[in-house]
């Protein structure tokens, strides 16, 4: 898995990077086809953090989770759990669609 982190007005410090990415080496458990995870790190003025998270998938796929707040790592803990959110609602989505549990030929099974 390909992984990426941009800091935008921010220096991304060492234990930042290792924060956010023993967090995101976690999101194929979700989903399986995920190939490539984006970290973007924005520190606006004011002191707050805006961390987005991108990942990727096979087919296309995108995935997003953003969140905004003082602290960075919560920001990155936040934006992990929403993408965790969406890929296990797509996960079960994709599977319930491939088993329908009728029949293709509509005839009774024994």
């Amino acid at each position: 898995m390909l992984f990426t982190i941009t800091g935008k007005h921010i220096e991304i410090t060492d234990a930042i990077k290792a924060h956010s990415e023993e967090k995101t080496s976690k999101l194929p458990k979700y989903y399986n086809s995920i190939n490539q995870v984006e970290v973007i790190i924005d520190g606006a003025q004011g002191g707050n953090v805006t961390v987005e998270i991108i990942a990727r998938a096979e087919h296309s796929k995108v995935f997003v989770g953003t969140e905004t707040d003082n602290d960075a790592y919560k920001c990155i803990d936040m934006a992990v759990h929403k993408l965790e959110g969406q890929l296990r609602r797509y996960k079960s989505k994709e599977r319930d669609d491939k088993h329908t549990g009728t029949n293709v030929a509509g005839t009774e099974q024994i």
